[in-house]
């Protein structure tokens, strides 16, 4: 089942933390786009409200929550509702697949990296921002896990599982 009560009750809140906190945002924006190779057509899984995917081209994004797709589609993104595990596209139709902050949320990591590899054109790019458990973020958010409306429902994975995973 979706984890999405908090993104459909606090999206404001949600959203406003990008502008509240606009050097860690801007710092992960650069991470990201860095690390991501040219590409031609590209989604970004967990879209949220699609602070990643428009400063990055990327015109399509994915998440299980109306609120959130709402706020995707005034910023111009083709949003689509669904989840991580079921892919509402077709095999081999993206050359970018992007996922920031999302895989903490998944209920199946393991489906979702299939969907992933299934949509994705031979040859493309599965690039995921995440925050390390044992990172000191990650260490911060797993204390103050019950005091977050966001993060009481995260699984944080550590750098070495989620390679695992994708294995």
């Amino acid at each position: 089942m979706p984890r999405t009560m908090p993104f459909e009750r606090y999206t404001s809140r949600y959203d406003r933390w990008f502008e509240d906190n606009a050097p860690v945002y801007i710092s992960e924006l650069k991470a990201l786009r860095d690390n991501i190779p040219p590409f031609s057509k590209g989604v970004e899984i967990g879209v949220g409200s699609a602070r990643f995917a428009v400063p990055l081209d990327i015109h399509c994004g994915l998440d299980p929550s109306g609120a959130m797709l709402n706020i995707s589609r005034k910023r111009g993104i083709e949003a689509v509702r669904g989840v991580a595990e079921k892919l509402p596209f077709a095999d081999s139709c993206f050359d970018l697949v992007m996922m920031t902050t999302t895989i903490c949320f998944l209920d199946d990591i393991m489906s979702a990296f299939r969907e992933v590899n299934r949509i994705l054109v031979p040859g493309g790019s599965f690039v995921i921002g995440f925050i390390d458990r044992n990172s000191p973020v990650g260490r911060s958010y797993q204390e103050e896990k019950r005091k977050n409306v966001f993060y009481g429902m995260a699984t944080f994975y550590s750098v070495g599982e989620v390679v695992s995973h994708l294995k």
